[in-house]
């Protein structure tokens, strides 16, 4: 072979190697494409190229309440314990599309055990990707803890045996800052009981929007008849290649193992915990989305930071864990909220209770803070989005520590997502 030989192999397998490369950013792109194409038929968008984001048109949200019906409701699992409320405008209009993982907030007239109604504000988690014409929750009843005095949880109790097909509801629009990103990155969902509801929609949004992504999903619960829309998760599973399940058993029945797996289903006899991450998840930069118990939370974020897994790809939803001790986070919020005097103690005074009491830094938001010295405080998303901790405040200031979607009337403030930044007396 002569040199002028061996100079044309080596330039054509470069220009080969430059036309595989380009082959396959193309079938990205129009992989990207084509999701764009249907999420934007989904939502009557035109896509032009000449038509600039300004110009495309979606419906906007609304202030306040907006009144919707129940178009359907189904049931979720085997235990019957989580029901799927589909929700539809009572005016007919376009709704607005949400970052999946977003909750609603909802305003229940529930009646009273003296008589007429009470008015109670709780939030629910979106359940399904975007859709222009309905909105999905999964509500999981909550009975009366065994030997506890606490009452059966009254909104989701109300939910299940109150609100049937066609049922009115008042409802807020999505907020919540809690919700997957849009970037290629390959992500981790983790959802612990009903946990799994901002999952599902995150899921549902992913694969819908970007086909492409590897995502991940690490559900637990005790018994294989708890898990929720198993049959959709496995269909899922099964078309999507680069969508991995994993089903996490903590007290299965005998049979609840060999029933779960199958060439794209796996099942565990486990929690969900790091060393089962570390086992199946391959060295990649992931980002991790959690919701679930408490202790499920306060178990695994420390251990993802102990694992060198960066703070900036941990989320977890806000309103169960708000005041969750992040290790490479403390030093930075205790200077936020206090600037030059960090560390120092605050005086809390609630003029309403007549109750003076002292903050510190680690003590977590004002409501946590009232809550624990037994101040009663009407609370809902303890997140910043739907207003029912708004407090007067007397004197003083306070930090918020995430900006909030509800915005409170001015001389006051949401206690779930602030502290204290001086002396400060309060309405409640």
């Amino acid at each position: 072979m002569t040199s002028l030989h061996l100079l044309l192999w080596i330039v054509g397998g470069v220009l080969l190697q430059i036309a595989v490369y380009l082959c396959l950013g193309f079938w990205r792109h129009w992989q990207a494409y084509q999701a764009l194409r249907t999420v934007a038929a989904a939502f009557n968008i035109a896509v032009n190229p000449a038509v600039g984001p300004e110009m495309a048109q979606t419906a906007a949200a609304w202030p306040g309440y907006r009144r919707f019906q129940v178009e359907r409701k189904v049931l979720e699992d085997a235990a019957g314990q989580v029901c799927s409320f589909y929700l539809v405008p009572e005016d007919g209009k376009p709704l607005p599309p949400f970052l999946p993982g977003q909750f609603l907030t909802f305003q229940l007239d529930i009646p009273a055990s003296v008589g007429g109604t009470q008015s109670v504000i709780r939030c629910y988690s979106l359940s399904d990707a975007p859709q222009p014409d309905r909105y999905r929750i999964s509500v999981k009843r909550a009975p009366a803890p065994v030997g506890s005095a606490h009452p059966a949880g009254v909104s989701s109790n109300y939910f299940h045996d109150h609100v049937e097909v066609g049922s009115p509801l008042k409802v807020r629009a999505p907020g919540g800052h809690f919700h997957i990103d849009r970037s290629d990155a390959p992500v981790v969902l983790i959802g612990g009981g009903i946990g799994i509801t901002p999952m599902l929609s995150m899921l549902n949004g992913c694969l819908a929007a970007q086909p492409g992504r590897e995502v991940w999903l690490f559900y637990g619960v005790r018994t294989r008849a708890e898990l929720v829309m198993q049959t959709h998760l496995a269909e899922l599973a099964a078309q999507h290649s680069n969508f991995h399940l994993h089903l996490c058993l903590s007290d299965p029945h005998m049979d609840d193992l060999a029933g779960l797996q199958s060439a794209s289903v796996h099942g565990h006899h486990s929690r969900v915990d790091v060393a089962l991450l570390r086992r199946l998840l391959p060295l990649k930069p992931y980002h991790y989305y959690l919701c679930g118990p408490t202790p499920m939370l306060q178990s695994l974020v420390p251990a993802l930071e102990d694992w060198g897994v960066p703070e900036a790809r941990i989320h977890f939803e806000a309103f169960g864990p708000a005041s969750l001790p992040r290790k490479n986070a403390a030093p930075a919020a205790r200077a936020t909220t206090q600037g030059d005097d960090a560390g120092a103690a605050v005086v809390v005074t609630f003029a309403r209770s007549g109750k003076q009491e002292t903050w510190q830094p680690g003590m977590g938001s004002l409501l946590d803070f009232a809550e624990s010295h037994g101040i009663a405080v009407s609370s809902g998303c303890r997140a910043g989005g739907c207003g029912s901790c708004q407090t007067s405040i007397r004197s003083g200031e306070v930090a918020y520590t995430q900006a909030p979607d509800f915005d409170p009337e001015p001389g006051s403030c949401l206690l779930c997502v602030c502290t204290p930044k001086t002396a400060v007396t309060l309405e409640a």
